[in-house]
């Protein structure tokens, strides 16, 4: 089959498409002749040699997946010829990708294979982080960060099936706009605003109940001065660095909560936890038609390298994905 594997750490460019064995599923899994897979910052951290897979996880790059079930393992309750999409810990990147059974989710007929491949990865982060993390409910006014990335226009499509008010922050007015047009309350051109202070007279000085952080370093003082009291901040990643300065006076007066998490590591009984929770609660909203991924730009699998620039020049509003025409 066809891969993108990664030559050494670097750019783009260290992106090559080879030939590899087509795997074999094991026990509790499925073999997915792949139509499309997302790709994600965790895949350009992967290139660069700052995140490397799981023991045991594929080489190969690509961490969501939406294809048709071509062979089956030992357990395995899927059938061959179905329509799926599934969170994986890598191996998106190539024709053919093996899948737990557990974190697959069926494809409807109204969600096109290239629309599915864009959501496991994005869906299962915001679901874990924003709703199960940071108690996010019907109600709440919460603040995300990157609002046109994956992870942001996902937040803002749940936050309006589930009641929230969304602030996002976003670096310039277009994508401002497209935030509010997509369903955001507020959208933030963080390079021409303050965003505290934003925040602040958003919601008449009472804060946020949650805010949904990827940026860490210095934003994370910031992000709590956003909170209102018995507030929680979730942290998600940390493009400005890992350490962050707080007052711990603030944490104890106000009873904020400051917690994070990633996904990827996680083992696959927490995983599979977490594909019933959104199979039971959101599924039926995408089976319904009423929640799509944001989608940006398409690429072929070969040109991967292109993706990923596309991704790192931070122009993109929703999802890219790679398609590999089968």
């Amino acid at each position: 089959m066809r891969a993108i594997e990664i030559a050494s750490p670097g750019g783009p460019e260290s992106l090559r498409l080879v030939q590899r064995p087509t795997p074999r599923p094991g026990k509790g899994e499925v073999l997915v002749k792949v139509a499309a897979a997302g790709v994600n910052r965790p895949d350009v951290l992967q290139r660069k040699g700052f995140y490397p897979p799981p023991p045991g996880a594929s080489d190969i790059p690509g961490l969501e997946i939406a294809g048709t079930v071509v062979s089956t393992g030992q357990g395995s309750t899927h059938m061959i010829g179905q329509r799926v999409c599934a969170l994986v810990a890598g191996g998106g990147y190539a024709d053919y990708c093996v899948a737990p059974t557990g974190t697959c989710l069926p494809v409807p007929e109204v969600l096109r294979l290239t629309e599915a491949a864009a959501m496991p990865e994005t869906l299962f982060t915001v679901w874990i982080n924003l709703f199960e993390r940071g108690f996010a409910s019907d109600g709440d006014t919460v603040l995300v960060h990157g609002g046109t990335s994956g992870i942001g226009t996902m937040a803002i499509k749940l936050g309006m099936l589930f009641g929230l008010d969304v602030i996002v922050t976003c670096g310039s007015d277009e994508k401002c706009a497209a935030a509010i047009a997509l369903g955001a309350s507020y959208a933030i051109n963080y390079r021409t605003a303050d965003f505290v202070d934003a925040v602040k007279r958003w919601t008449d000085d009472r804060g946020v109940a949650v805010v949904l952080d990827m940026v860490g370093g210095d934003y994370v003082a910031r992000n709590l001065q956003c909170l209102s009291d018995d507030g929680r901040h979730v942290s998600i990643a940390f493009q400005r660095g890992p350490i962050a300065e707080v007052q711990i006076v603030e944490l104890m007066r106000r009873r904020l909560t400051l917690t994070g998490s990633t996904l990827r590591s996680r083992n696959l009984d927490f995983k599979a936890m977490v594909r019933d929770e959104i199979a039971q609660t959101v599924w039926p909203y995408v089976e319904g038609n009423r929640l799509k991924p944001v989608m940006d730009q398409q690429f072929p699998l070969e040109q991967a390298a292109a993706a990923h620039e596309r991704m790192e020049a931070g122009d993109h509003i929703g999802k890219i994905v790679l398609s590999t025409g089968l």
